[in-house]
């Protein structure tokens, strides 16, 4: 692991982790893995977002409204870094675009986030809307019972189509005065993941290189940085990015830790002065 010194990710801005569909930040089943307490032991203020799992990009948006200013009163901040994974980077989005809260961010960093849509999400909603209502109505309950507020799981499936995408990028466009970088992982093969295998076959066969559920293609948006890859015959997963697994990917006799790849993130933030 990489950047043993104490401060160097001890940046200007206190930072928020915001997850992605289907998860909670659960404290003892942490989204983000080992990611917040290796950050926190760099310097970094780490915070989690707590929006809904299966809300929309709206609702969640307005949760995150309320998550940032609690956090610049309890921190004095003026302003805060975001770092988001898959959908949670559209809230984090709409948030600085649509909810007023540009002055107030410093940063966004997208990871993985589906900035154009999903062509195979496309197929899927043309299916019966009845069938994705029925399986919204067993879905949004359970999230229900585990504290979701506002789940709605049929209308944030849409939300995951190429032609919402495309009018939502229409409608909150970069503001400029704040750093926007994005990144991308992508699985060697659907063997990587037994989680997501055959995610990233179809996928794959659909739309091209992906992560197990966001293409390269739909990840890329401004200050693209790089495609994460891991391990040669490993590939990075859609969970590998948020270290699902809690260590190191290995095969071949090469190893490869996503800790790295935040510490890296953040510390180019504090280069920055930010």
């Amino acid at each position: 692991m990489k950047f043993l010194e104490s401060s160097v990710c001890q940046t200007r801005y206190p930072i928020l982790l915001i997850h992605g569909t289907g998860f909670r930040d659960w404290k003892r089943l942490s989204y983000w893995g080992r990611i917040p307490r290796e950050l926190e032991k760099r310097g970094a203020q780490v915070f989690l977002g707590g929006q809904d799992g299966w809300a929309t990009v709206e609702q969640n948006a307005a949760a995150l409204k309320k998550r940032v200013e609690e956090i610049l009163v309890q921190t004095g901040s003026s302003k805060i870094h975001l770092i988001a994974h898959s959908k949670g980077g559209l809230d984090a989005r709409y948030l600085v675009s649509s909810l007023g809260m540009a002055p107030y961010v410093a940063s966004v960093n997208l990871i993985a986030v589906p900035n154009g849509g999903s062509e195979t999400m496309d197929v899927i909603c043309r299916l019966p809307r009845w069938a994705l209502k029925l399986a919204g109505f067993f879905v949004n309950g359970w999230y229900r019972l585990i504290g979701d507020r506002h789940p709605d799981f049929y209308a944030t499936c849409v939300q995951f189509t190429t032609a919402w995408a495309e009018e939502f990028n229409r409608q909150n466009s970069d503001v400029s005065g704040i750093l926007y970088r994005s990144y991308a992982g992508a699985m060697d093969s659907p063997r990587c993941d037994l989680f997501l295998w055959w995610e990233n076959l179809i996928i794959g066969w659909v739309e091209g290189e992906n992560d197990g559920l966001v293409t390269v293609k739909s990840a890329r948006w401004t200050g693209f940085q790089e495609v994460w890859r891991g391990v040669k015959g490993r590939g990075v997963s859609h969970m590998d990015e948020v270290d699902f697994r809690r260590r190191p990917l290995k095969a071949r006799g090469e190893s490869w830790d996503v800790i790295d790849e935040y510490i890296t993130m953040v510390a180019q933030l504090k280069e920055l002065g930010l």
